[in-house]
């Protein structure tokens, strides 16, 4: 498999279909596939050879569409760049991958400089921008004007697609390595269910494309034969705006976008009868969400996909119909076809349905390992299963309940606490908008089960009232033992919450974050 071939059956059956829409900009299969070639060839001529990382630095666009297709076509490797990333850490992922050729946009020519000064090895900076072009850097359309198309060397299978980096939320952050026989396999595999996209229908794009779960929703919507709608970063008003102008079809969004969306005041002004499929991943959505979700979009089906960069990006999905039964709007659902799930112990031994253990997943779509750090693969995949990190049991009808993050289990009192457990329990309060569950140093029990809680919007609650609350739902020691009210939670790219930012006060001069 190869992530061109979508483009090349596309050109010869529906050239003239549109391909990409963003803003006044609306491009046919017939000129995109012109504008690869050529930007292939421009790439080729600047030394960019197969293997090589080529790297994108920008807000989503058609552009970004271009530099998806135009890096693999001359068998070369992208290398998305985070964009909530501190030069730090634009510079790390460089140079630890050895990219010498950047693009980068009007949002973040800005930092280039402070790149520069902390990675000298940038060859070569392309300007996708519409502003004046930053001093040493090459225009983007000046290029693909200036140079003929180049053929499609049709690299594929094992070959290196691109290096994914994980977001950096601890330590360094680790490239992960995927393969176009990875990430096909992931879209070909989730396509096949029939209810994520829709055949020939119309993909927004509102999520950051630099997060692995975009791409793999474009890489789905390339093999679907849909046109690809873009907008520069999501917004309520912008994206509800894009459904109705654009006639959207399918969208990725994460459950707090889903939620800003359906509470938005302007969001009976716009028709968005369109829309068909949502995709929706980074955590479970709230069955209060869910039901308004669904009167505002009453056409659409609602899929969770749970997975990771490293799995290019499905494990399992939960489809519409599975959102019906209140029983299985927690769990992360069951195995997509590509794959197989299994929940493991520490020796990696399965162990029997509804026993808490890891998450393992063995398939096609998982990653060839993490770039320049072998013991880490090694520990992350073994015998071709990759260790997910990720607690959760597997009920007798394969679906799969995730209930924490291993390194989030809390232990109090010698009692383990799953602080997915705990938030279940507290987002069942009317006044709960949003909460993370962490542990905390305690003299007594080594730890202590510690809520940070958002509220929603005009309401008013107190710590005794949500610890009253939670002990209606969960066994007494896993109870909240101190909260703390924030107006907002720190949140990663991907729509998950920060912990370890969290956790960073609490533990602060203390030598390891657990006792």
């Amino acid at each position: 498999m190869y992530l061109t071939q979508s483009l090349h059956r596309a050109l010869q059956h529906e050239p003239q279909r549109i391909a990409t829409i963003f803003g006044d900009r609306v491009r046919t299969v017939a000129e995109s596939a012109d504008r690869i070639a050529r930007l292939g060839g421009a790439l080729r001529a600047l030394g960019v050879r197969p293997g090589d990382r080529v790297a994108y630095l920008g807000l989503n666009s058609d552009r970004y569409h271009e530099y998806l297709f135009a890096v693999p076509w001359i068998g070369a490797a992208v290398n998305p760049v985070n964009i909530r990333w501190s030069p730090d850490e634009i510079a790390y992922s460089l140079t630890d991958s050895g990219t010498r050729v950047l693009f980068v946009d009007d949002a973040f020519a800005g930092v280039l400089d402070a790149v520069r000064a902390r990675f000298d090895g940038l060859s070569t900076v392309v300007f996708t921008g519409e502003a004046d072009t930053p001093p040493g850097a090459l225009r983007y359309e000046d290029l693909i004007a200036d140079t003929e198309p180049v053929p499609d060397t049709r690299t594929g299978g094992a070959e290196l697609l691109g290096v994914f980096y994980t977001g950096g939320t601890t330590g360094h952050p680790k490239g992960v390595m995927l393969s176009h026989d990875n990430l096909v396999g992931s879209a070909m595999g989730t396509l096949s269910t029939g209810y994520v996209v829709s055949h020939g229908g119309r993909v927004l794009h509102a999520a950051p494309m630099f997060h692995l779960a975009a791409i793999g929703m474009w890489s789905i919507g390339n093999l679907a034969g849909a046109t690809h709608a873009f907008i520069p970063v999501f917004t309520p008003a912008g994206t509800l705006e894009a459904i109705g102008a654009h006639s959207i079809t399918d969208a990725l969004l994460v459950p707090t976008m889903i939620q800003m969306l359906v509470d938005d005041p302007t969001v009976h002004e716009h028709d968005l009868s369109s829309v068909t499929n949502f995709l929706y991943g980074a955590s479970p959505i709230s069955e209060s969400v869910l039901q308004r979700a669904r009167k505002v979009f009453p056409a659409a089906g609602f899929t969770q996909a749970y997975g990771m960069t490293e799995l290019s990006p499905v494990a399992t999905l939960l489809s519409p119909t599975d959102h019906d039964d209140p029983g299985l709007r927690r769990a992360a659902g069951r195995a997509a076809p590509h794959v197989e799930v299994r929940i493991v112990d520490p020796e990696g031994t399965e162990v029997p349905r509804g026993t808490v253990g890891e998450v393992a997943v063995h398939g096609d779509n998982v990653m060839l390992g993490y770039w320049g750090k072998p013991e880490a693969t090694a520990e992350a995949v073994r015998e071709g299963w990759m260790h997910t990190g990720d607690g959760g049991y597997m009920n007798d009808d394969g679906y799969v309940f995730i209930v924490d993050r291993l390194k989030d289990m809390i232990i109090t009192g010698g009692e383990n606490v799953y602080s997915a457990e705990v938030e279940n329990a507290l987002a069942k309060h009317p006044a709960v908008a949003a909460c993370a569950v962490i542990g905390v140093p305690d003299e007594r029990w080594g730890e202590r089960v510690h809520a940070v809680v958002m509220l929603r919007a005009g309401s008013e609650c107190t710590a005794a009232e949500l610890t009253e609350h939670c002990r209606e739902l969960i066994a007494n020691y896993k109870v909240p033992r101190s909260v703390d009210f924030t107006d907002a939670l720190p949140m990663s790219a991907a729509g998950k919450i920060l912990k370890r930012a969290l956790r960073q006060p609490y533990w602060e001069g203390v030598a390891t974050e657990v006792s």
